[in-house]
């Protein structure tokens, strides 16, 4: 076994980047939605789905390590 099998602060920090890299294909994908839309329900789509992917970006890894804080 690996010192990384043994270590939670390595397993938490690629829970973080994946967060981030979920959301920031999340916010891709409703810019390219919102560039694509022709009608008016498809761009609110595309606008929501952005909104959100920046919400989680902005909320998920903050509340993630706060959760995971050490007790000091």
């Amino acid at each position: 076994m690996s010192a990384r099998d043994h270590d939670p602060a390595m397993v938490r920090w690629l829970a973080l980047v994946g967060v981030r890299l979920v959301a920031s294909f999340g916010a891709i994908l409703g810019v390219v939605l919102l560039g694509r839309a022709v009608t008016l329900p498809a761009q609110l789509l595309g606008v929501a789905i952005v909104l959100s992917a920046l919400w989680v970006m902005a909320t998920v890894p903050r509340a993630l390590a706060r959760r995971w804080r050490s007790e000091r």
